[in-house]
């Protein structure tokens, strides 16, 4: 595991990322190892999956993590917790 910061980030129009906040400039950010957030469920908001994690990991739909990823417009970061970060981690990969 990396030493970098786990964060969940909600974007403007590009949806909520999960990954290693690599960078932050202004509203860019660079996550690494990062998972699109494109369902989730067991949490009611983006806070309590920051916190909790989710409690129904088979009913979320993030799909595969991408090496790196340059988000614009970034408009909230969630650090995550340990626990929440196992927890997103371990949702299986969801794919079509």
């Amino acid at each position: 595991m990396s030493d970098l910061r786990y964060v969940i980030v909600r974007t403007y129009s590009a949806g909520v990322f999960a990954g290693e906040l690599e960078s932050r400039n202004g509203r860019e950010v660079v996550l690494t190892n990062a998972r699109r957030l494109w369902y989730w469920a067991g949490a009611a908001t983006l806070s309590q999956l920051a916190v909790k994690g989710t409690s129904k990991p088979e009913q979320c739909k993030f799909p595969v993590a991408v090496p790196r990823v340059e988000l614009l417009e970034a408009i909230e970061i969630l650090d995550v917790t340990p626990a929440s970060r196992q927890s997103i981690e371990g949702v299986p990969t969801w794919q079509e």
